[in-house]
């Protein structure tokens, strides 16, 4: 049997799959709007407090005026809806999703490596390629937390910036396919997220199943050797007061399945 052609497939196949994952190339419109897309999307994904409830109808705005996109029309669903609640049922509801449920986390560094020491690593890792970027996270969040992510993505643009991003494409897949099982409306910003990221492939989807299946990976032999307490972000003081020590932050609660049927 010829042996080039299963050469030459492998050689197409591989190369499809780079086209695939490579960032688009935009013109400088195209990537400012995906820059301000990025930016409101870090926006409301983050802890809806009383400036940002004070802000809704500035926000609503800014997303009505984007270009037509699937992306735009996803965030145009989310804010009708997050425009007429009541601030305090929008913190209750943020708080039962993104801080009650392991499955909807907006860690991203838990999805691929679970409590493990693996995470604690990413997490540093994560922080050095901000500080190499020239930019410093600000408000004590670690930098695993999706709306830090997503700020860098806008800022640093779609090659290094949203890298990021496309690492943790299954986590943000599980995000969203949590989020719509629960019928929360923040998954039309999960929804809008994945419009702007290379299509997911077989491979992609089997790995989401098996996670939420599953759950992320797990060791019991504990986190010491990163310290204790939560990680430090760039030009903040770890528990031992110096500076970017590389700890790990505290265990999220139990990681659950899926209910059966779910689609």
């Amino acid at each position: 049997m010829n042996a080039a052609p299963a050469r030459f497939s492998a050689i197409v196949r591989a190369r499809v799959r780079a086209a695939v994952r490579r960032p688009p190339r935009l013109t400088p419109d195209q990537a400012a709007d995906r820059a301000l897309l990025l930016r409101l999307l870090s926006l409301l994904l983050q802890y809806p407090d009383a400036e940002l409830a004070e802000g809704r109808p500035v926000v609503a705005a800014a997303v009505r005026a984007l270009p037509r996109s699937p992306a735009a029309a996803e965030l145009a669903a989310f804010t009708d809806w997050f425009t007429a609640r009541d601030p305090q049922a929008l913190e209750r509801h943020y708080v039962e999703h993104f801080d009650l449920r392991r499955k909807s986390s907006l860690h991203l560094t838990y999805y691929l490596h679970g409590d493990t020491r693996r995470r604690g690593m990413a997490l540093l890792t994560l922080a050095r390629r901000y500080r190499a970027a020239g930019w410093e996270i600000a408000g004590g969040e670690l930098p695993d937390h999706l709306p830090v992510v997503l700020e860098f993505a806008a800022l640093a643009g779609p090659g290094p910036g949203e890298a990021p991003l496309r690492q943790h494409r299954r986590g943000l897949d599980l995000i969203h396919r949590a989020l719509a099982d629960a019928r929360s409306p923040y998954r039309h910003l999960m929804a809008a997220l994945l419009t702007l990221l290379p299509r997911a492939t077989e491979a992609d989807r089997a790995a989401v199943a098996a996670l939420a299946a599953e759950g992320p990976p797990a060791e019991d032999v504990g986190l010491s050797p990163f310290g204790d307490g939560a990680f430090a972000p760039p030009g903040a003081a770890g528990p031992t007061g110096r500076a970017d020590a590389p700890v790990v932050p505290p265990p999220l609660p139990p990681f659950p399945s899926f209910p059966e049927g779910h689609r």
